[in-house]
């Protein structure tokens, strides 16, 4: 059994995996400091499904609540966020390189033959005519029937 312990960038890319977290997100982004009912009223999902994702965002990191009496507010924790960012800028960045080579080498005119003369169709390269192949077969065996 492999022993896994999720790191701060897994719990982010996990929260931001679902269409409703970042839905959330999005609207914490819009208008900081709602309270949980007003995030919860958009969304066709009940007050406790809410409130499961939240717990997602928060054990993420991404998002902050405090509670005056019986209101939670959440607030957008954006540190996180700007992990992830980094670490696919790095992967950006290698894909582009790649990119670039790619299409610098697709570029080279050394690389590109230049066809001499017209060649024959791919399907048909020669223009012989095939002839059919009459099949071998071996003698039959002896039968079982008498």
């Amino acid at each position: 059994m492999v022993n896994y312990q999720a790191t701060a960038l897994d719990r982010t890319f996990a929260a931001l995996s679902d269409p409703t977290r970042r839905a959330l997100l999005a609207r914490l982004d819009e208008e900081d400091g709602l309270t949980v009912s007003e995030l919860a009223r958009p969304f066709p999902v009940s007050l406790p499904a809410i409130m499961k994702h939240l717990d997602v965002l928060s054990d993420a990191g991404l998002i902050a609540r405090s509670k005056t009496g019986r209101t939670v507010t959440c607030r957008l924790a954006a540190a996180p966020m700007e992990q992830a960012m980094n670490w696919l800028a790095h992967y950006q960045r290698y894909w582009t390189e790649q990119l670039d080579r790619l299409a610098a080498f697709l570029e080279d005119e050394s690389c590109n033959p230049t066809p001499a003369s017209p060649s024959p169709s791919p399907a048909s390269p020669s223009n012989a005519t095939s002839r059919h192949r009459r099949r071998s077969s071996t003698r039959p065996g002896r039968s079982r029937k008498k």
